[in-house]
This record gives C-alpha cells, structure tokens and sequence, in this order.
C-alpha cells in the first residue's frame, strides 16, 4: 500500500469513550472492576433468600423434578434502589419499571458522565440506544395469576423488554435508534455490533450499546439446570479441561462509542 491509498482509506476506528457497570462482588464502577479482576476476585455468592430460598430447590440429584443442582450465582445489592424524581419519572409509576430498566437508566448517565459529555448538548442529537436483554422474571411477576390485583396502567411499559432501550431514549431525549435485543448469551456483543454499525453507517454520531440482566425468579434456573448446562460448583471455567457448565449473574454495563477522527 503506497501513501495516497493510505489517505484514500475510510476511518473506520471506533473508540469507547465512556464506560460504567454494576457486576457482582459490589464492582460499581470500571476501577472497581479492573482491581477486582488484578485481585483475582471472585463474586460468585449463594443464591440470596431475597431472590428464592435456596434450600426449597436445592438437590444435588439432577433428575429431581422441581428442583435445582445449583445453589450459587452473582447477585448485585440494592434491588429496590432507585432515584425516580431524578430521571423524572413518577412515584406512582416507579414501581412497576424492572430493575433491569432502571439500572440501564443509571449506567448510562454514569457512562456519559465518565465520557466527560455534556447531557444537554445530547438531547435532541442522533445518539443510537442499543440494548442486550433476555431475561423477563419482573414482567413474569407482575403478570402471574397471583398477581393480577396489582396490574397498573404502567405495569405494561415498565415490565416490557422494548423499553429498556426506550426509555433511555426517551429521558435523555435521545432521537437516534433505539433497540433491545435478545439473542440469548450474545445479546450485548450484538447490540455493540449494531452500535459500530450505526456509526459507521452514519445513523448516529454516538452510540451506546450495552446489556442487562437480573434474576428473580427460579424457574429458568431450574430449567437451565434440567439441560446440564449449569456448573454444580458454581464456576465458570472457560477453555478449561476442567470446565463443567457456566454460572448465572446478574449485572449491568454500557459503554459510549463514537468514530475517532
């Protein structure tokens, strides 16, 4: 390649200009996360009894019906938490949004605001929102038979999928696209592709793209663990010999992207 090729050449470098997370082990924030990792942390934890007693779905016997082989997982702290006046959403609504809409709410103001960019100046702007997101255990509560006395006229929108991407959009008054997607274990990893792509394409001059998940309730575990594909140890061990399933986790991250110049 001689030099005026070189020149001739489109930028296609993408940089990640803000990042923020909430991961287990109390990780809530990038500097936690990387002297977590130098640590060699691990915050695998039993399953705690806010989320499902452990010891009525406990049996080490995978063939058991009703029950589970695992008792262990990554569960962040602070579910009920949640500043709604700040994001102006009201008190009578902030109830029925899932957590996993709220956390995404907050990790993107703690990324823009560790991208060092100015909020206002980002309303109104072709800023994309995309979302990685599988898990339904919140909608699947509020829409259980037991239940039905307490549906509200924002137990649709707080409990849908489609409005975790959203409602960002919508409180940040962002107008590029906004997605949530779920294609299972790769659900983030695609929307950070659709997020380059945006850019690339010229939809957005900035992007965030990111994924979230929560577990309340026990029954996709117990599922999971009926096709052998969780860890009796409660350990993932990647590209090991001695790796033997994964483990679940809850947890949020998202991350700012914009073209280099």
């Amino acid at each position: 390649m001689n030099n005026n090729q070189a020149t001739t050449m489109p930028n296609n470098d993408i940089a990640v200009i803000g990042v923020s997370c909430r991961l287990p082990g109390d990780n809530n924030a990038p500097s936690d996360f990387h002297q977590f990792l130098l640590a060699g942390g691990n915050g695998i934890t039993e399953i705690p009894k806010e989320r499902w007693d452990v010891s009525a779905y406990y049996d080490s016997d995978r063939e058991k019906s009703g029950k589970m082989y695992v008792k262990n997982g990554g569960f962040l702290s602070g579910l009920s938490l949640f500043d709604a006046p700040f994001f102006g959403i009201s008190p009578k609504e902030a109830p029925y949004i899932d957590p996993q809409q709220r956390w995404v709410l907050e990790a993107t103001y703690e990324a823009l605001e560790n991208a060092g960019l100015d909020i206002e100046q980002l309303k109104g702007s072709d800023t994309g929102v995309f979302m990685g997101q599988f898990m339904h255990d919140f909608e699947q509560l509020q829409t259980a038979s037991c239940a039905h006395d307490y549906i509200s006229s924002h137990s649709a929108t707080g409990s849908s999928m489609t409005l975790t991407a959203n409602r960002v959009s919508y409180c940040f008054d962002f107008h590029g696209t906004s997605l949530t997607l779920d294609t299972a274990c790769s659900s983030s990893l695609v929307a950070l592709d659709l997020a380059c792509k945006a850019i690339l394409h010229g939809d957005s001059h900035i992007a965030l793209a990111g994924g979230v998940n929560l577990l309340l309730r026990p029954e996709m575990t117990m599922s999971i663990c009926k096709a052998s594909m969780l860890s009796p140890d409660g350990l993932c061990k990647s590209f090991s010999s001695d790796a033997n399933g994964y483990v679940r986790s809850e947890g949020v991250a998202v991350v700012v992207l914009k073209k280099t110049l």
